[in-house]
């Protein structure tokens, strides 16, 4: 039997060896490393827009500062993008994110201001712990309600989650009677960035050391499981090229998070309260990797693990390749697409905590809007609205490239409503890219 297995990897080298011979560089380099070229492309879009608005603001794009301010602002919709994808690689869609994360933040919001302090007292530690779960049992509740109506009661996902759009941002107002609530506990604000929302450049250099220990570590146990059952190994040369490449990518950004330094005045009110003596160049504290990325961080390592190596991920891809076979498979369909808006209203409620905690205030108008721009990153990520095509970290880079062409509009001084029109505009091209490309794999 092993040699049976031996002599098929031998066959199967010499014939991938008398491919690749034929092949040009580009396409050699690209079979070695197994780079998804279409999300080399969305980030080859994304750099392009980078140097577009440096060129245009002046230099004011690239800089440390906005930088670190664009991955905090992207880091609500990233998060929601990830649930996004899930659920249009099953062929449905959600309308009501924005108006979920609404209603959702007003709730942590009221729990923390007005419910909790009257038998906890004013910043009890467990405040904000209380807070969010009750802010993430809210949203998982909301969506197991329009999951059911979707998978039992058959109700088309668009109609549904267009209700919920009017049904929670109505609800939301109904909470306070359109009043405002704020301020949060101050805990709770950490998970909104800011200067005491963020981790240090020593921590953040620790953060940096551990993702890199963790990328050698994923390429070389893909490797071993490869081997193990008989999978083409990538060449030497290729592991180490993707090893190095993420680690320079990973320390440059902690690099760029690092060098984003606290304001003068407030780098001097804490100097004043610790004592220390101002130098003559003035005192300089790293803000370091904001805490809202790190969710965000987390949160897309976890979806793509539910999505790549559960059998709950399975289960989603393949009942949006084909819903008919997956439910003559055995697949209980109906209780996988309640699951899957179950977690996009976990993932809602992830997102209102950190927009909340951001903006340190609860509104009626939090998280309008926002179900286009999370739809929008799924779909330029690369997630087909025909659906069973999808990946998380292409709806996260996604998010990325919507912040980025709002935040450089905004530094351009353009007006809101013609921000309005670029982002529908980049919808509908994205949109019309993946159609071309379906039809060329096919």
């Amino acid at each position: 039997m092993a040699d049976i297995t031996q002599g098929n990897q031998t066959q199967r080298t010499q014939a991938n060896r008398a491919r690749n011979a034929d092949e040009n560089p580009v396409k050699r380099f690209f079979r070695a490393t197994e780079i998804d070229t279409r999300l080399l492309g969305m980030v080859g879009a994304l750099a392009i827009i980078w140097l577009g608005f440096e060129i245009m603001t002046g230099g004011l794009f690239l800089t440390p500062r906005n930088l670190w301010n664009l991955t905090v602002q992207t880091s609500s919709v990233a998060v929601m993008a990830t649930g996004m994808v899930l659920i249009i690689v099953t062929r449905n869609i959600d309308l009501s994110v924005g108006s979920v994360l609404g209603f959702c933040g007003m709730i942590m919001a009221v729990m923390q201001v007005k419910v909790l302090p009257q038998y906890l007292g004013l910043e009890h530690p467990a405040i904000w712990i209380i807070t969010l779960a009750c802010g993430i049992a809210v949203g998982a509740a909301i969506g197991a309600l329009q999951g059911s109506i979707i998978a039992f009661l058959n109700v088309p996902a668009f109609i549904v989650t267009l209700g919920g759009l009017l049904v929670w941002r109505g609800a939301t107002w109904f909470v306070t009677s359109g009043q405002t609530v704020a301020p949060m506990n101050s805990t709770f604000r950490l998970m909104g960035g800011g200067t005491e929302g963020s981790i240090g450049a020593t921590a953040s250099w620790i953060v940096g050391i551990i993702a890199c220990i963790a990328i050698v570590g994923a390429i070389l146990n893909s490797r071993k499981q490869r081997k193990r059952f008989g999978f083409p190994l990538r060449p030497v040369w290729a592991e180490y090229f993707l090893g190095i490449l993420g680690c320079i990518l990973v320390m440059g950004a902690v690099a760029i998070a690092n060098n984003y330094y606290w304001p003068v005045n407030i780098a001097r009110k804490y100097a004043d309260a610790n004592g220390i003596a101002w130098p003559d160049g003035g005192l300089l504290i790293s803000h370091g990797i904001a805490i809202p990325v790190l969710v965000a961080i987390a949160v897309g390592i976890v979806m793509t693990f539910i999505a790549t190596r559960l059998r709950f991920g399975r289960y989603v891809f393949a009942l949006g390749g084909n819903p008919e076979a997956a439910e003559l498979a055995g697949i209980k369909t109906r209780w996988v697409t309640v699951k899957i808006f179950m977690l996009m209203g976990v993932l809602c409620a992830i997102a209102a905590a950190i927009s909340t905690a951001r903006l340190n205030a609860a509104t009626n108008a939090q998280g309008e809007l926002d179900e286009l721009y999370t739809i929008a990153a799924a779909v330029i990520g690369g997630t087909s609205l025909a659906g069973g095509v999808g990946t998380i970290a292409g709806a996260m880079i996604g998010a990325l490239v919507m912040q980025s062409l709002q935040s450089g509009m905004v530094l351009l001084g353009i007006d809101s409503p013609f921000q309005r029109i670029v982002v529908g505009v980049v919808l509908v091209v994205a949109v019309w890219l993946d159609t071309i490309y379906r039809a060329r794999a096919k």
